[in-house]
């Protein structure tokens, strides 16, 4: 399967569409031009050619669930807020940290805990279920893929649904240990102000201070996410896993990433290597779109097929292989 290389940036229409998602979830899609038929058939041929597809998607998908991402214009926490993620050697060394992060989770957990995937994960999952899609990887660490069914899928940075003992190395749920806490802090609460990507949410330092994070059951060790920090790196046999999935396949998508982070990136530069097609569905650049055949600068949601309606373009792809 070969494409002639070509950028194809959306036309933009006159004012901002209606969405399509829940009232509330689209504040964290950036604004963005709409399309036309031709670009969605575009990329529908290139998904029918594949026989094998490998999508890798980010943040840029779930957006439209609820959950905001870090780098978009505007809407991104960078843009919101002057927070930045919790760093793994913070995590690991400073028990302030750590009672801090736990403290505005434990706050987060609810409303992280509760979003539901969009027309866009279903999309994938009958991709998979069809045989068209052979690998999936997420750089998400929301868990939306798994609540769609997605069984071929590989979870990059991890998954903040499940939680890991630094001492043992053993794995719990997250929801589990959301009882712990409610039984160790009956009485404590605090205010919390604007939730981030990873299920966090901003709680003045002093609202903490008397947060009792519980330790391992098993060992007494210490208890992290099962997400990879930043400043942490993606456990080596996991990338290996992915390259071996990546050899099989015979096409690359990337939906809704920008690519920034080189975890994610080290993937489409192997499959430059391999002279396999890219495409690559994205609001706004990424880091590899030299690396593309086609780009289509657009969300991953809402896209119209005719002048009519508005269907999901995932969605309409789906039901057309």
């Amino acid at each position: 399967m070969r494409l002639p290389r070509r950028i194809l940036t959306l036309h933009t229409a006159p004012g901002r569409r209606a969405s399509s998602a829940p009232a509330g979830v689209v504040n964290f899609v950036p604004a963005c031009s709409t399309t036309d038929l031709h670009s969605l058939e575009l990329l529908q041929d290139f998904v029918t050619r594949a026989r094998r597809l490998f999508v890798i998607t980010g943040a840029g998908l779930s957006t439209e669930s609820g959950i905001p991402d870090y780098r978009s214009e505007g809407v991104g926490l960078y843009a919101r807020t002057d927070r930045r993620p919790m760093q793994h050697a913070e995590f690991v060394r400073s028990a302030k940290s750590r009672q801090r992060y736990w403290a505005r989770n434990f706050v987060g957990w609810p409303q992280f805990s509760s979003h539901q995937p969009n027309s866009a994960h279903k999309a994938l999952q009958r991709w998979e279920e069809r045989g068209k899609l052979h690998w999936l990887v997420t750089q998400n660490v929301d868990a939306l893929h798994s609540k769609a069914g997605q069984k071929g899928l590989t979870e990059l940075h991890g998954c903040a649904h499940r939680v890991m003992c630094l001492g043992c190395g053993g794995i719990s749920a997250r929801a589990e240990l959301q009882k712990r806490f409610l039984a160790l802090n009956p009485d404590w609460s605090a205010q919390a102000g604007g939730v981030a990507p990873d299920g966090d949410v901003f709680i003045e330092d002093e609202q903490v201070l008397h947060f009792r994070v519980p330790p391992c059951e098993a060992c007494g060790g210490i208890l992290k996410p099962e997400v990879t920090f930043f400043g942490d790196s993606v456990n080596k046999a996991t990338v290996q896993f992915v390259h071996d999935r990546l050899a099989e396949s015979d096409a690359v998508l990337v939906v809704g990433s920008s690519l920034q982070v080189y975890s994610g990136y080290r993937f489409l530069l192997a499959a430059g290597d391999r002279k396999m097609p890219v495409a690559i569905l994205n609001i706004g650049p990424t880091r590899a779109d030299h690396l593309a055949e086609l780009k289509v600068s657009g969300r991953c949601g809402e896209i119209p097929t005719d002048n009519r309606q508005h269907t999901d373009c995932l969605s309409g792809l789906a039901g057309s292989i």
